[in-house]
């Protein structure tokens, strides 16, 4: 009752509860356990309420309308980090992370949380760095620990994180290099380990793969594919190639014996 008006009774045409349907797997195979519980008692009020001759329809076109698939890797490792994520969102807490970035560089941040996106297969959250002073973005599956804190903050009323990861995107440096690297076989485990974490890993007869991925700048690459010593060898580009061989050829100088 409204107002002493008693509502209608909700009519769904079948898209509109295929959608219904849909839109609550879609929930499930996103947050996992998070939301089963949530899932499972709004499927069964649906349930309950449409009529047999509807729920009929609903089935047949469930058939051919499939939700899965969605993520590149498994997130259940990391499924209590996002339950303690969403949580901390939700009553404006700050946490504490321990991240890894990409360059393997391990730091502690303070951070607040403003949102969770899942966006290319991952999920990131946005929000503002205390260390770093501004906002970022943080990959989930790169927070090695998260612990929330008491402290509350605001999120700031023009925020969207759909605007800024849109403006993330299109501000991308114009200058960036494709990088291809080959591994030979006896390391090419230690990159498939990581599959996931590039945009694109070809793999070869012999055993060895081919890497590839986009870097805004030449000198942490040179520095990663000189820890394979001998066994990655740059294609591309020419100056990536070049700064690694002038970078080994400093190495031999140095350790080079003047006697001989």
């Amino acid at each position: 009752l409204v107002r002493g008006y008693r509502l209608p009774p909700l009519v769904f045409t079948p898209e509109e509860a295929t959608a219904l349907y849909l839109g609550a797997e879609l929930v499930q195979d996103i947050w996992g356990a998070s939301y089963r519980d949530a899932v499972v008692a709004a499927r069964a009020k649906l349930d309950n309420v449409l009529p047999e001759a509807l729920l009929q329809e609903v089935e047949r076109a469930q058939r051919g309308l499939v939700v899965t698939g969605w993520f590149r890797r498994d997130y259940s490792p990391w499924a209590p980090i996002l339950d303690d994520l969403r949580r901390s969102i939700a009553r404006r807490h700050q946490v504490e992370l321990v991240y890894q970035s990409f360059r393997q560089e391990l730091t502690e941040r303070i951070v607040d949380p403003y949102a969770l996106a899942l966006q290319w297969g991952y999920w990131y959250l946005v929000g503002y760095c205390h260390l770093r002073e501004g906002l970022r973005t943080f990959r989930v599956d790169r927070i090695q620990s998260m612990q929330p804190v008491p402290t509350t903050f605001q999120v700031p009323a023009d925020f969207s994180a759909r605007d800024y990861l849109q403006r993330m995107a299109d501000e991308r440096p114009a200058a960036y290099y494709r990088v291809v690297v080959r591994f030979d076989a006896d390391v090419a485990h230690i990159v498939r380990e990581r599959r996931d974490e590039w945009q694109e890993l070809v793999e070869h007869d012999d055993g060895s793969v081919t890497l590839a991925f986009d870097a805004s700048d030449l000198a942490w690459p040179c520095r990663w594919v000189l820890t394979y010593q001998d066994k990655a060898t740059v294609i591309g580009p020419l100056e990536l190639a070049a700064m690694v061989q002038g970078a080994a050829q400093a190495i031999a100088a140095r350790y080079a014996d003047d006697s001989a």
